[in-house]
């Protein structure tokens, strides 16, 4: 009986291994190994084809963090963080909260609102230029005004933010309605009993119970709002004059790595980047307890 124990056992252990290695292996050679070579890159200064790479210790950091074009990066990426992740966060939470009710049609407005999500980013960005246009734009043309949306340097990073909110909305909600059917009728029921409002019912009860999924969507959004790539250079053209004041930090890894081939300046922009989301995940990590509510 023990040997048919420790068979069985055994069993279990390579079995684990050989279903858990797959995910092992890519998470190492697509996650990992890419990360200590992008640090390692940041010492050098890359020759022709990234061949001959010059040793230069500190030099990119100290040049990035005295570059005028990375602080307005740096600056321009938060503001974006900063209008995008909020308003799309309520805005979702507050549609899952309408369409968790009974009504008709209900699937059909979700299906609707999620489709953003399955839509090609080429395609978004091309139906986005036309609406933000100046001359025939369709919003321009519904609100009778003229709005240059993509070259007014005060405005145009919203009209970027605006597309991000619209492409978030269907996701952040999707996983909002799910959090919402997993809380029990029993509260909903108890806080009629006690007088609550609606309001009053979705503030004090239903939001401290689905916490756990608002930090979740919080943190993830964070992170992809400071990775905002797409959405910029696919609707800002490089030729645009106020480009300066949009493009965002991983727009400025792409042209100084890719464009301009000076890999070892275009990792630095990476890892600073990569500081900058760590540090203010660990900030939310430390404010976590405070406020998310989970079932002991």
């Amino acid at each position: 009986m023990l040997t048919l124990t420790k068979k069985k056992a055994r069993e279990q252990f390579v079995w684990g291994w050989a279903l858990i290695l797959p995910t092992i292996i890519g998470l190492v050679i697509l996650n990992i190994i890419p990360i200590f070579q992008t640090i390692y890159l940041t010492f050098f200064k890359t020759g022709a084809f990234g061949l001959n790479n010059i040793f230069i210790g500190l030099a990119n950091y100290k040049k990035a963090f005295n570059d005028v074009i990375i602080l307005k990066a740096i600056r321009n990426t938060f503001i974006y963080m900063l209008l995008e992740v909020p308003a799309s966060i309520i805005i979702s939470l507050l549609l899952a909260f309408i369409l968790n009710q009974k009504m008709k049609l209900r699937g059909f407005y979700r299906t609707v609102i999620f489709l953003p999500m399955v839509a090609a980013p080429a395609a978004v960005a091309m139906v986005w230029k036309w609406l933000y246009n100046t001359e025939f734009g369709l919003i321009n043309h519904i609100f009778h005004i003229n709005v240059s949306w993509l070259t007014d340097s005060r405005i145009t990073l919203v009209s970027v933010a605006i597309i991000g909110i619209w492409s978030a909305i269907g996701y952040n909600m999707v996983l909002f309605l799910a959090a919402l059917q997993d809380v029990s009728k029993d509260y909903y029921e108890a806080a009629e009993l006690d007088g609550a409002s609606k309001f009053m019912t979705f503030y004090k009860v239903v939001l401290p119970i689905i916490s756990p999924t608002i930090y979740f969507v919080l943190v993830t959004r964070i992170i992809a709002a400071m990775q905002v790539f797409d959405n910029i250079y696919m609707v800002m053209d490089m030729t645009n004059p106020t480009i300066d004041n949009t493009q965002s930090l991983v727009m400025l890894f792409f042209r100084y790595s890719f464009v301009e081939g000076n890999w070892g300046y275009g990792s630095t922009i990476a890892i600073i980047l990569l500081i900058i989301v760590l540090f203010i995940t660990l900030l939310q990590r430390g404010f976590e307890r405070k406020w998310v509510f989970y079932d002991d």
